[in-house]
């Protein structure tokens, strides 16, 4: 008799046991269920922002223009930067919508051995369109031609190497008579011949219809007014306008 309960026993107990074991494993593929679908919901949500937050950088990215020059470019003397020919082709650019924002990198007395030491910190930043202005305190100060064609060169050369996809405008200086007819005459070749060597875009003379009038220039007879700008401003931009 004894045997027989303990039997039963047994068998009730498997019973119970395959019982837990189901109700188990049922509540265990459901908790899996859930599980996959909150981690497939996660997903989809990730996802989404991140398509988002593409979508929100590119539209938001501008192109940049850089004038690495001297005096000319800074607006020397002028009572508002925003008179300074850089800042003028910015107003154009805005006003014909296009995507490109300028830099002004002009450092008043600048030369272009100045310019080779400082162009790499310059180049920490993305640049599209490199206008290089250098070369005139060169001419004023009596710098050896070779020197000037080297250090201009050097420039473009690391303007090349950071990224060999910048479009480089190189910007072309003439001197007065008074430093010497021979100077004066293999200066001004400078420009023309190294465009030609590297491809460049040229803007023939900064101070086109604007060097040698009182009336454009300031009191030192060197530097434009704001109706000067104006003028270089349009020289730039005529060999500018078609890259952008």
């Amino acid at each position: 008799m004894l045997k027989m309960k303990y039997k039963q026993l047994l068998v009730n107990y498997r019973n119970s046991a395959r019982k837990i074991f189901t109700n188990f494993c049922y509540f265990l593929g459901v908790l899996l269920l859930l599980s996959c679908g909150s981690d497939s919901s996660k997903k989809e949500t990730i996802t989404e922002k991140t398509v988002v937050k593409t979508e929100t950088t590119v539209s938001s990215s501008t192109k940049k223009i850089v004038f690495f020059g001297d005096s000319l470019t800074a607006g020397y003397g002028l009572d508002d930067i925003n008179d300074a020919f850089p800042a003028l082709i910015q107003a154009t650019i805005d006003s014909l919508a296009l995507n490109y924002t300028v830099i002004n990198s002009g450092v008043s007395g600048e030369t272009t051995s100045g310019g080779k030491n400082r162009i790499n910190w310059v180049l920490n930043q993305k640049v599209d369109v490199f206008i290089l202005e250098l070369g005139a305190n060169d001419g004023l100060r009596g710098v050896p031609l070779k020197e000037t064609r080297e250090n201009l060169q050097a420039i473009i050369d690391a303007v090349r190497k950071k990224n060999p996809q910048t479009k480089i405008v190189l910007v072309g200086m003439q001197l007065p008579p008074n430093m010497g007819q021979d100077y004066t005459n293999e200066f001004k070749t400078i420009f023309p011949q190294l465009a030609s060597k590297n491809k460049l875009s040229l803007v023939p003379f900064l101070l086109k219809d604007v060097g040698g009038i009182p009336s454009l220039n300031q009191s030192d007879g060197i530097h434009p007014t704001v109706e000067g700008q104006k003028i270089l401003a349009k020289n730039v931009w005529e060999i500018l306008g078609p890259i952008l």
